[in-house]
């Protein structure tokens, strides 16, 4: 079947940043949310006991609020990342953002009185049985909250948060907006790429001075703004400081762990495992390297294509790359390859290769109308299928949560990021065996251990970088110099001086470094990578009857811990570096095919 490069937002809100709607919708919310308010400050939990039908009504009204901002959310976003240039949409968020302030003000009050609650009635009201299927929620809420400041103090913090964290954040935004890499073209001609257009040139080009060329002017884009970048990251990072110090915690990765359900045994566990067992990434870096004639290979070789004898770089162009995905989506989940259909039927997917487009890739839902939208540039690589399966992977475990309570539905990101990492699996593995000669399956089997040297190398890389930046931002400012430091310091750590060069402005190229909402957004990459490859391993060592099996573990996502989690089903301790070590060594197994297969082409 043949989809379109575009998606569809009319369908949400008509008009784009300037849809009537939209107004409308952002009016009702901020009616829904004077009444909330009105509602929690007469709420008083001894006069609602022993039925708690108030406390219930409270949470229907929060539910039905969160959903819709939410939905204007997602939409605002989606209009900005297809024209970074939308100047209306950044007013537009700036009115989301005073919305959702007060929403969390909102929620604090309630908080604040949920902690309040006796043990003995709180032990009543849990087995009401409207709230038993929220308990975890609910009990991880009354936890959390015992660590609240006074209501007044809260409420001042949120607000502040509107032009102080928020802003900054997306002030990174407006900052790569102007990002535009210049690349002269074979015939002399110069062309201007967008940070996205520029990223996968030149990862992908199989052409090593083209290569070269878009690295070096990568880095001084990049370069060229970083003490404005610098600001951003110190001023976020400040703000969170002062947030935790506020609070009591001291420790800047406690929040990171609470916000991902787990415990810090778990990532201690799985970063030894990590650290132990790199030496055969290295091996594979280093014949890579030979492959292409180097001694080591630079920073901008490491995702590029090993072509070998008369192999051509693998294109699969949009609709030969979406029709792969549903035909191996469906030898796994029948059901996930109809989601999938239906995704780009509906034209849920923003894929065309143009300018004037943010970079990266996402996928954000739309819980009101029970669907998602899906963000990349796609280039017509495996890479890109991958990506994109790896982002409809998202999609499906929203889609397989929607009617269960919106509480039930806010999954963590560690395993937020295991649905879309077994989708990029799927199809990966797939690529691989579709390859008609021994050059095509060297050339995919490159492609497909790119993913595991990012969540094991680059992503290590980033968490490394981000500790000792943290740790240094707790004595004052980090300058755009140290920061750079810091990220090749890191990068030599992680990838074991493997490299000849390395990227010292990564900490300004890269998003994720620069989301308020989520504090230390990369190790979850790493976890979310080798949890599903025990889930995989699961699927090839017994595949009746997974799709139900999985289906259900997605479902549990957000009802209770990471640790909880696994023990349930899938019956390990998540603790213990064997679980993590079993998942690297299905890792490793591509890498000693890709090793012997590529013994006869080295010089």
């Amino acid at each position: 079947m043949t989809y379109k490069m575009n998606w569809d937002l009319e369908s949400i809100f008509p008009g784009g940043s300037e849809s009537i709607d939209l107004q409308n919708k952002l009016h009702l919310i901020e009616k829904q949310l004077v009444a909330l308010a009105n509602q929690v400050t007469k709420w008083s939990s001894e006069q609602d006991k022993p039925y708690f039908k108030e406390f219930s009504a409270l949470l229907t009204s929060q539910e039905t609020i969160s959903l819709g901002l939410t939905q204007v959310h997602t939409f605002v976003e989606a209009v900005q990342s297809a024209d970074s240039q939308d100047k209306k949409a950044n007013t537009l968020f700036g009115k989301i953002f005073t919305l959702s302030s007060s929403f969390e003000t909102i929620k604090t009050i309630l908080t604040k009185k949920i902690v309040a609650i006796s043990d003995e009635d709180w032990a009543d009201l849990l087995l009401l049985s409207e709230f038993r299927p929220i308990e975890f929620v609910l009990q991880e809420t009354r936890i959390q909250g015992k660590e609240l400041l006074s209501e007044s103090e809260e409420t001042l913090i949120n607000a502040l948060s509107i032009d102080g964290f928020q802003a900054w954040s997306d002030h990174y935004d407006t900052l790569v907006a102007t990002i535009a890499i210049p690349f002269e073209e074979k015939d002399g001609t110069i062309s201007t790429l967008s940070a996205g257009q520029a990223y996968n040139k030149m990862n992908a080009d199989p052409d090593k001075k083209v290569r070269k060329q878009l690295f070096d002017k990568w880095e001084a884009a990049w370069a060229e703004k970083a003490p404005l970048f610098a600001d951003t990251l110190n001023h976020l990072a400040g703000f969170r400081l002062a947030d935790y110090k506020a609070h009591g915690v001291s420790d800047f990765i406690k929040r990171p762990l609470e916000y991902n359900r787990m415990e810090k045994e778990t990532l201690d566990a799985m970063w030894q495992a990590v650290s132990e067992h790199k030496q055969v990434f290295i091996e594979f870096l280093n014949r890579k390297a030979q492959l292409m004639g180097k001694e080591k290979l630079d920073w901008q070789d490491i995702e590029s294509p090993v072509l070998v004898g008369n192999t051509k770089p693998q294109t699969y162009p949009y609709n030969k790359g979406a029709n792969f995905i549903l035909t191996n989506f469906e030898k796994v989940s029948p059901k996930m390859a109809k989601f999938a259909q239906h995704a780009f039927e509906k034209n849920w997917i923003e894929a065309e290769n143009r300018g004037g487009k943010r970079p990266g890739g996402y996928c954000a839902e739309l819980p009101e109308s029970k669907e998602s939208r899906i963000f990349m540039t796609y280039a017509d690589s495996p890479g890109e299928v991958s990506t994109l399966a790896h982002e409809l992977g998202h999609a499906f475990h929203s889609d397989v949560m929607k009617d269960l309570p919106v509480l039930n539905q806010q999954y963590a990101m560690n395993v937020a990021e295991t649905a879309s990492t077994f989708a990029e699996m799927v199809v990966a593995d797939a690529t691989v065996k579709d390859a008609k000669t021994k050059e095509e399956k060297i050339n995919l089997l490159d492609t497909k251990i790119q993913n595991s040297l990012a969540m094991f190398l680059n992503i290590h890389a980033r968490f490394i970088f981000e500790t000792t930046f943290y740790a240094e931002r707790q004595d004052g400012i980090v300058t755009d110099e140290r920061l750079s430091e810091l990220m090749e310091a890191a990068q030599k750590e992680a990838y074991q001086n493997s490299l000849n060069s390395y990227h010292p402005h990564f900490w300004a190229s890269k998003l994720h470094f620069f989301i308020a909402d989520v504090p230390f957004y990369n190790f979850p990459y790493t976890f979310g990578y080798l949890f599903s490859l025990g889930i995989y391993a699961q699927y090839l060592e017994n595949s009746d009857g997974f799709e139900d099996r999985y289906i259900a573990l997605l479902k549990d996502t957000a009802s209770m811990s990471t640790e909880d989690l696994a023990n349930k089903h899938m019956h390990v301790n998540l603790a213990k570096q064997d679980f993590w070590v079993a998942g690297i060594e299905v890792m490793e197994k591509d890498i000693h095919s890709f090793l012997e297969l590529t013994e006869d082409y080295l010089n």
